[in-house]
């Protein structure tokens, strides 16, 4: 194997127990042989020399073509144990230059135009939809969960999640509330079920907005729940509450001005809105190569140093933040079991190569949630600080009023279109 890989491997590699077969077959083993063994081979020089020259974008590439294959262990295992000893920081001086010079051209890869937005878009949520059959829960919740206990399921997270959201939006009988980005219609349809409101979603997804309209009609919400293929900069009525979840990471660090100003003209002048994103704990930094070619084109997950300097730019005012450390983790471990429980069926729609690709993205995004500083932020946000009582009281007051709701089963079980 290369000396360069070898002596960065055995340098960082400290605790876990990794063995390397390289293009030659000659192995090499790493750490201080606790834990289980993790065994990987490069099947060609290749893969080799890509993955020590630019690790972020080869590596991943190597294992979705073959060139870098498990051999003991998972490719989960295999990132779990390199990156509890590199954590977010272990780059090498030739790792480090490249991506100071991603970090200083992000803002062209995340000029994230309504025409790009939709590509970018499409690109990643207007895949067959069953797919995401095979991993999310039944409401397919395509974010973070929210778990209340350790012991809790995929499907009580995620109603947590939706309970969680709703009780810090402060609904009123008869508010207007915009949802940005509003995926498959869940949580829209959650909050109009449990409240005597007025709901209007949008989406770039073809096909999020079919099936989330689709889900309206069937349970006859079609009148109070609404979903429109639009780009909520083309919006021009105003909303009591407007939420956000899992689509801020789309915006791009250019755009962050221009998401607060049209959120703060949106939004009533005693309104309330709750903002849902990935968030990382460390310094400004750029989106993961591979991800970013792969997964989610023009995506880039912030830091709080760049969103609250553009909240208060826009005239908004924070009234409250919370930060979910590991919930993220934990719901992407769900996906993955699920998804390799099903790999099968998702061979029979796309190929070995998709296969890989989706295996090393939620194996990856799970270990950056562990180890890589990433977490998630809910942010509370007012144009006027008497919106909202001068306690949090009635955050937990109208979260135990759902939860007994939601145990009691007052409300049928939402379903996909077709399901």
């Amino acid at each position: 194997m290369n000396r360069l890989l070898t002596n960065y491997i055995a340098r960082v590699l400290k605790k876990g127990s990794l063995e390397i077969i390289d293009a030659k077959g000659r192995l090499h083993r790493f750490g201080d042989g606790s834990g289980d063994t993790v065994r990987v081979r490069f099947t060609s020089k290749a893969a080799e020399r890509g993955v020590m020259l630019n690790p972020e974008l080869k590596l991943g590439e190597a294992f979705m073509d073959g060139g870098f294959v498990i051999e003991k262990g998972s490719i989960y295992e295999f990132l779990a144990v390199v990156l509890q000893n590199i954590g977010g920081t272990g780059r090498s001086w030739w790792m480090r230059a490249i991506y100071r010079l991603r970090v200083w051209t992000r803002r062209f890869r995340q000029w994230n135009t309504p025409f790009r937005a939709r590509q970018n878009v499409a690109h990643h949520y207007d895949l067959d939809g069953r797919l995401y059959s095979l991993f999310l829960d039944s409401d397919q919740q395509y974010s973070c969960a929210y778990f209340e206990t350790p012991d809790a399921s995929l499907e009580e997270a995620q109603l947590a999640k939706k309970r969680h959201l709703a009780s810090k939006l402060a609904l009123q009988p008869g508010q207007k509330v915009l949802d940005i980005g509003s995926g498959w219609g869940g949580l829209g349809l959650y909050l109009a079920d449990h409240a005597d409101i007025d709901v209007t979603g949008v989406t770039l997804s073809e096909e999020q907005h079919k099936v989330s309209n689709a889900r309206a009609d069937e349970k006859g919400m079609a009148d109070r729940t609404r979903f429109l293929l639009k780009d909520y900069r083309h919006l021009a009525s105003r909303f009591d509450r407007i939420v956000s979840v899992g689509m801020f990471e789309h915006v791009g660090v250019g755009h962050y001005r221009e998401f607060f100003e049209k959120a703060r003209d949106l939004l009533a002048d005693d309104g309330v809105m709750v903002l849902h994103s990935i968030g990382r704990f460390d310094l400004p930094g750029e989106t993961n190569s591979w991800i970013h070619k792969y997964i989610f084109p023009g995506g880039y997950i912030p830091s709080l140093s760049e969103v609250i300097p553009e909240i208060e730019r826009a005239g908004l005012k924070i009234t409250d933040i919370e930060i979910l450390r590991l919930h993220y983790a934990e719901t992407l471990r769900e996906w993955r079991e699920r998804f390799m429980a099903r790999r099968d069926d998702a061979l029979k729609l796309y190929d070995e190569v998709f296969c890989r690709m989706w295996e090393f993205y939620l194996a990856a995004s799970e270990t950056a949630f562990r180890y890589q500083d990433m977490m998630i932020f809910q942010i509370q946000l007012v144009r006027d600080q008497n919106a909202l009582p001068l306690t949090r009281d009635y955050i937990w007051h109208a979260e135990e009023a759902l939860r007994r709701r939601d145990h009691a089963g007052q409300r049928p079980s939402l379903k996909i279109a077709g399901e």
